[in-house]
């Protein structure tokens, strides 16, 4: 088969790394990819926002399959016009892809089903917000409504932080993203992710993960894009998993379908645990960014069998072949990273690293110039290993990390910590 993955991220690395090890898999394209994919696949320049463009280079380039790996091509309907041209595709609609580019979308398919969540209310103007606000109290969770590139969310502790963050919102700090708020009840707990593949109707549970959010040890500094994950999350156990696949996901896609939107692709449920119970935080449209290193690095070349079974339409029947091990990443991001980060300095020592079925180095933001590997973002690489333990991940993993000649960059020491 032919294959294009479309992104550019550690995601989009992880899941090319997948794929290639499938002998399903005889040409791999990745468009924009970056400079670690290019050494596994072919980067093609394409705009991955534009549907017309995305059908036509699978055209010119007999592209039998479309992995579609961002949140934004979903958003826009990428997968709708592959699907139109008769393009086997792996990833929601647009309207489908509402679970994640809306908040308040979700929670209305939830309070069609009366799933666990937060109790919450939506707004368009800031005086009705922050009157609610008030009357509220904190800690309180301030969100924006659309696609904040996994910033929009504050989770505010004094009723100051949330009246600010309702004014940055309303005020364009995420652009049209934050036209609507969505105000929610803080849930106390342990937060957990847990991987679903659905093909309209069946859904089929392939793995937990557990990210640190946070930029600082201990789960200090401001919220990020993700800056470590492990695999599996052992807060979330088999009692665990079967309560939220037959309150939440398998309601939801119930609920989707009956709506004449079946939800096709993956779904990530971002879950709070707490008194034995999960309640949804939310819902991701995508694989997550850091989670999809560890459960590429734990599925491997049976990731590719999945996802065309899912796009087929034929999960039922289909099983997940977990090995007893566990993989952890560690992101290394430039200084300054959630905030104000420069680009352009040389990262030395990554040819020197195992590439491996048990240590990968995933790319996130990083370019060639001048014949050396570079920043050219905020998360940059995703240094992960796989063991037989978790606490093995964690020293290989670190191990990696230690001979990465990067100053410019950083990362938290301690990944894993809630499970060890």
């Amino acid at each position: 088969m032919n294959i294009l993955i479309l992104g550019s991220g550690g995601r989009e690395h992880a899941l090319a790394w997948a794929v290639k090890q499938n002998p399903k898999c005889d040409r791999l394209i990745v468009a924009p990819g970056n400079a670690g994919i290019a050494a596994i696949a072919e980067c093609a320049t394409l705009d991955i926002l534009d549907g017309a463009a995305v059908v036509a280079f699978c055209e010119e380039n007999a592209v039998d399959f479309v992995i579609v790996g961002p949140e934004a091509p979903l958003a826009a309907g990428v997968a709708d016009a592959a699907r139109a041209a008769g393009l086997l595709t792996f990833g929601p609609s647009a309207e489908a892809a509402r679970l994640e580019a809306s908040k308040a979308f979700t929670k209305e398919i939830c309070d069609a089903y009366g799933a666990p969540t937060a109790a919450w209310a939506r707004f368009t103007e800031a005086a009705p917000a922050r009157d609610y606000i008030r009357r509220q109290g904190a800690p309180i969770v301030v969100k924006a409504d659309g696609l904040a590139a996994g910033k929009g969310v504050i989770v505010a502790m004094t009723v100051e932080e949330a009246l600010a963050a309702v004014d940055d919102m309303f005020g364009g700090e995420f652009g049209q993203a934050g036209a609507e708020v969505v105000i929610e009840e803080f849930m106390a707990g342990e937060e957990a992710s847990f991987f679903i593949l659905s093909d309209g109707e069946t859904a089929l549970p392939i793995g937990t993960a557990q990210d640190h959010k946070r930029a600082g040890d201990g789960d200090t500094g401001p919220n990020t894009g993700g800056m470590g994950a492990y695999s599996p999350a052992p807060v979330l156990t088999e009692a665990l998993q079967r309560q939220a696949m037959e309150e939440i996901v398998l309601p939801t896609i119930r609920e989707m379908a009956r709506r004449g939107t079946p939800y096709r692709g993956v779904l990530y449920a971002g879950l709070m645990i707490a008194d034995g119970r999960a309640r949804l935080v939310e819902y991701n449209c995508r694989f997550g960014d850091p989670e999809c290193q560890v459960l590429m690095m734990r599925l491997g070349a049976q990731a590719l069998d999945l996802m065309l079974a899912c796009a087929e339409g034929r999960l039922e029947g289909a099983r997940v072949n977990w090995a007893e091990d566990h993989a952890l990443t560690v992101v290394m991001a430039a200084r300054g990273y959630p905030g104000a980060y420069a680009k352009g300095s040389a990262i030395r020592g990554l040819e020197a690293l195992a590439g491996d079925s048990r240590h990968m180095v995933f790319h996130a933001g990083t370019r060639l110039e001048g014949g050396e590997v570079t920043a050219n973002g905020g998360r940059v690489l995703n240094v992960t290993a796989r063991a037989e333990t978790l606490a093995a991940a964690r020293g290989e993993a670190y191990a990696m990390v230690d001979r990465i000649d990067w100053p410019e960059g950083f990362c938290r020491r301690d990944i894993g910590w809630r499970a060890l």
